[in-house]
């Protein structure tokens, strides 16, 4: 169980996700966005034109920033330049963040030695962990990190080995990500948030882990991958990869890591064919677009730098968050109609709802944020939700309900089954 990690509820805080060509994930983001239980912080979000008209539908106070590039780092510069917090926290558009998300993740910046903050992300299923902690080194490896899973824990790096954080899960100090210039805005894509943190390592300061800060990250289809994560080009992974050892390691290094970089992409391309997700023909064009991406890496110029802007406009508080009631509503799938409707009704009233919808078998569970304002998780009855439970397990529906509601409570209010 995660530990309880108090709120800086004085703190503001500045959040920016950024999306192009999603409009559907991001307003299920800025859904899920809207039940945090940080009281106090400003929303910026960067995207392509209609999908900002989509969010400035929607009627909040969101700072809007109009980008319709292929590159997420200059998209995240021009959402720091926005930031009016000291700390500013970002979130990928297909991501839904816990209710407990940002107070968590911004909590260890009281400490002044911590610079970056990193949590815990939770994959597709919506249950078993995508990614928890790691370090990344000078060739863009991640490599292992042990941490408690129930306690923040801060760590330091080194220009050569850094605590990794994830894009989707992460926080900085602003003035911090400002000295060192922000995100490079020659990785359009993949290893983006790695440079930062070899950067930030190499100025000294502490990484946060912070495990009970969680979101879930559902892997949207994009420019770069099919909904089933499938890739349809490697070239931005070629071209981030050269770019990174040309800014981090020594030239007699690079072989080693690009024999690694090559032998990971082709093993998983083989794993899509094999699953039947790839044909032959497509394996062998993934892996040219590899190789043509670590020619482009090779020439790309350093990027023109450019500026910052040292006063943001001023903050925007988005209204409506903080700490708010949680209710579980628990029941059969034969019923769900019933079931969504009653929780549409409650999450319509303010509320934190997860709907616990089992069918009478064992098939494993799932969890996702409905666009409605709501969390839905089904399975079967006697299935596992932590996939480490057993597979078949004898129980009822009321004492499903109480095992599911004291595995969630950590995480999100649940109040009585």
């Amino acid at each position: 169980m995660a530990a309880a990690i108090p709120a800086l509820a004085a703190q503001p805080a500045s959040l920016v996700v950024v999306s192009r060509h999603r409009p559907d994930a991001l307003l299920r983001a800025i859904t899920g966005i809207g039940q945090m239980d940080h009281p106090c912080f400003e929303l910026i979000v960067v995207a392509d034109p209609a999908a900002c008209a989509a969010v400035q539908a929607l009627g909040l106070p969101v700072k809007l920033v109009a980008y319709d590039e292929p590159n997420i780092s200059a998209a995240r510069n021009l959402g720091l330049a926005q930031a009016a917090s000291d700390v500013v926290a970002f979130l990928d558009d297909d991501a839904v963040p816990e209710p407990t998300w940002l107070s968590r993740l911004v909590a260890p910046f009281a400490d002044e030695r911590v610079v970056a903050a990193g949590g815990f992300v939770r994959g597709r299923n919506g249950i078993s962990y995508q990614w928890r902690a790691s370090m990344v080194d000078y060739l863009g490896q991640d490599q292992p990190l042990d941490v408690d899973h129930g306690a923040v824990s801060l760590h330091a790096g080194t220009a050569a080995l850094a605590v990794k954080t994830q894009g989707t899960n992460c926080a900085f100090r602003r003035a911090d990500l400002l000295a060192i210039g922000g995100f490079d805005p020659a990785y359009r894509f993949y290893l983006d948030e790695a440079d930062v943190n070899l950067r930030l390592a190499a100025r000294g300061g502490l990484t946060a882990i912070v495990p009970g800060a969680q979101v879930h990250h559902g892997y949207a289809a994009s420019a770069r991958r099919r909904g089933d994560r499938v890739p349809l080009s490697l070239h931005e992974i070629g071209a981030s990869s050269m770019v990174f050892l040309r800014r981090h390691a020594p030239q007699r290094d690079w072989p080693a890591a690009l024999a690694t970089l090559r032998a990971g992409q082709r093993a998983r391309a083989l794993r899509h064919m094999v699953s039947g997700g790839l044909e032959p023909r497509q394996v062998a064009a993934l892996l040219d677009s590899l190789e043509r991406g670590l020619a482009e890496g090779r020439a790309r110029p350093p990027p023109v730098s450019q500026p910052l802007l040292p006063d943001p406009p001023a903050f925007l508080a988005l209204p409506g968050t903080g700490p708010r009631p949680g209710r579980l509503i628990a029941g059969y799938r034969r019923d769900r109609r019933a079931l969504l409707h009653e929780a549409r009704l409650v999450a319509a009233g303010g509320a934190i709802v997860t709907l616990l919808c089992l069918g009478l078998h064992a098939r494993p569970h799932r969890q996702m944020f409905s666009p409605d304002g709501f969390w839905i998780q089904d399975g079967g009855l006697f299935g596992p939700a932590d996939r480490s439970e057993p597979r078949l397990c004898r129980t009822t529906l009321a004492r499903r309900a109480d095992a599911e509601a004291q595995r969630l409570a950590p995480f999100r209010p649940v109040g009585p089954a």
